[in-house]
């Protein structure tokens, strides 16, 4: 009986940690293609200076805990607007709707974005954008917020995954000929939020 305990314990053991595992093989597979993205000379948005310097993204530790199942509430009929960047450009954006979760034991929303020139496009027709300010800005993160790529989820489906472990950084955090949008200010949380990318390396 003792060794039926041990053998099914060692099962259960394996089993939720092979389940963490492969949720950590996918943070490092968004970590690993970033970092292929930067290091490639055509597609790196550092400059030149900053691209022979380039050895690897920094990344705050993965924490599941920052993986979040929010409650999703579509806001249909709102008004196309201009979003601010960094700049004079002024693209186009709707909000698509409003999410709510519980984090650390409390409670937060956030609104999700939908560009208006993406969506005439095949590859980016669902894409949705959430960009984002938290108390890490300024410090282990870019002061100028980050951002975390989304898709449509399904008609019925009344929640949608947030997982601040793959937000990034807007490419302005690494040169300053790009025009990046600002996180609107309802998108502001009284929270840090210490998983994802950490503030470009030469900045530090």
């Amino acid at each position: 009986m003792k060794h039926i305990l041990i053998f099914t314990f060692s099962i259960f053991f394996m089993s939720c940690n092979s389940q963490t595992k492969s949720y950590e093989d996918e943070i490092k597979q968004f970590q690993y293609e970033l970092n292929t993205e930067f290091a490639d000379k055509d597609k790196s948005p550092l400059t030149e200076e900053g691209f022979k310097l380039f050895k690897g993204l920094d990344f705050f530790e993965i924490d599941r805990n920052y993986r979040v199942e929010a409650e999703f509430t579509l806001t249909p009929n709102t008004p196309i607007f201009e979003m601010q960047t960094t700049t004079d450009r002024l693209p186009l954006y709707r909000k698509y709707g409003i999410v709510k979760f519980t984090l650390n034991g409390r409670e937060f929303k956030l609104s999700i974005y939908q560009n208006q020139n993406l969506i005439t496009t095949v590859e980016y027709a669902n894409y949705l954008f959430l960009p984002f300010n938290d108390l890490t800005n300024g410090t282990s993160s870019y002061g100028g917020g980050r951002y975390i790529d989304l898709e449509i989820p399904e008609k019925e489906s009344r929640t949608i995954i947030i997982d601040f472990n793959k937000a990034y950084n807007p490419y302005c955090a690494y040169n300053h000929k790009y025009s990046c949008p600002i996180p609107p200010k309802e998108n502001d949380l009284d929270i840090a939020i210490p998983v994802g990318v950490k503030l470009y390396n030469k900045q530090l």
